[in-house]
């Protein structure tokens, strides 16, 4: 059995080449909540020495907050910011002649388009035409899912391996505690049990139906690398390949 573990990279921590070995997609900030054209050269060279799949990472236009806060934007700004940000992304695939496997949206970004019917249609209006041979990167049973898929774009089920989960499948806010999973043996538990029975346990004790084709760790995590060995080497055991 196979499943893909991604990582956000190109954000600033300068960890991609310890975390690269592990992982079998990324996704690379293009300038929306950071990155620029060096950073995204500099990420996708190490993506091509690791075999990682290249995913474009966009977001609000909105470095102050990392990206991580919902910003008052018309649609037409919106609209101008994202399609900047993948021109960027693709014009430096195109330089050293890759392909876009994915786009994964950043932040509260993809929060919000989980969620929100007009922001989930202008997204996808947005990147249609760069999708045509890209997956989307979706949580499961969500807004942005039913709307990608009314607009055939195809899509991976992404489930968070360093997260904890709302009854409803809405990720634990960062401003409690227990947003984050940092115990790398109680990560593994999590992404196993997603896995092997299709379910994830809630931080009410709940055990809800989802799915994942490909699971994340978020780049700066304070452990991420730590994690994504971790979990990579305990589901080779369980005969689970990354990849």
């Amino acid at each position: 059995m196979r499943i893909d573990l991604n990582c956000d990279v190109g954000e600033g921590l300068n960890n991609e080449h310890l975390l690269m070995p592990y992982i079998s997609s990324c996704n690379i900030a293009c300038g929306g909540h950071f990155g620029n054209k060096n950073t995204i050269d500099e990420t996708i060279e190490l993506a091509i020495q690791n075999n990682v799949l290249i995913g474009a990472h966009p977001s609000f236009p909105d470095t102050e907050n990392f990206g991580r806060k919902l910003i008052n934007i018309s649609d037409a700004a919106f609209k101008e910011s994202i399609q900047n940000q993948l021109n960027l992304f693709m014009n430096r695939l195109s330089f050293f002649n890759v392909k876009l496997h994915h786009i994964k949206p950043h932040g509260a970004l993809y929060n919000a388009i989980a969620l929100d019917e007009n922001l989930a249609i202008l997204f996808i209006d947005t990147i249609k035409r760069y999708a045509i041979d890209a997956y989307l990167y979706v949580p499961y049973s969500s807004v942005i899912e039913r709307v990608a898929k009314e607009n055939n774009i195809k899509i991976k089920y992404e489930a968070f391996a360093d997260r904890n989960y709302n009854d409803d499948l809405s990720l634990v806010s960062r401003a409690y505690e227990n947003a984050l999973i940092l115990d790398k043996e109680k990560v593994f538990q999590h992404v196993h049990r997603i896995i092997k029975e299709g379910k994830v346990k809630t931080i009410s004790g709940k055990e809800v139906k989802i799915k994942a084709d490909t699971f994340c760790v978020h780049g700066d995590t304070k452990n991420a690398i730590e994690i994504v060995e971790y979990v990579s080497k305990k589901l080779k055991n369980q005969k689970i390949i990354v990849g």
